[in-house]
């Protein structure tokens, strides 16, 4: 039986101006190795959310593995993530789609 990754990818993928090997880090992320400096853009657990910004380690976790975490993208300090959750957003308003930053990415999947 094949097991699942830790988590799955958005198709048009951010990626953060640090990070290097991008096909390396993905495949870390998937197969749960740990890296320290990297810092995943998810979608919200909750239905009160939209994004989270988490820390790599935590898709260690074996909760991830039953229910892998849906990576919008990925950057090399939190800080990155930060500006890359701005950029969602004014990209978001540009379309006409202010505050519904889910609904923006997933129609421009």
């Amino acid at each position: 039986m094949k097991k699942n990754g830790f988590c799955t990818f958005y198709k048009n993928l951010y990626f953060g101006k640090s990070v290097k090997r991008h096909s390396l880090v993905k495949w870390k992320l998937y197969h749960g190795s740990g890296q320290f400096t990297i810092f995943c853009l998810v979608r919200a657990m909750n239905e009160n959310d939209q994004l989270e910004i988490i820390h790599s380690a935590f898709l260690k976790q074996a909760y991830y593995r039953e229910h892998p975490a849906y990576i919008y993208g990925i950057a090399g300090s939190y800080e990155e993530a930060l500006d890359m959750v701005v950029d969602i957003s004014n990209r978001a308003c540009e379309a006409g789609m202010e505050g519904r930053l889910i609904e923006y990415l997933d129609k421009n999947a």
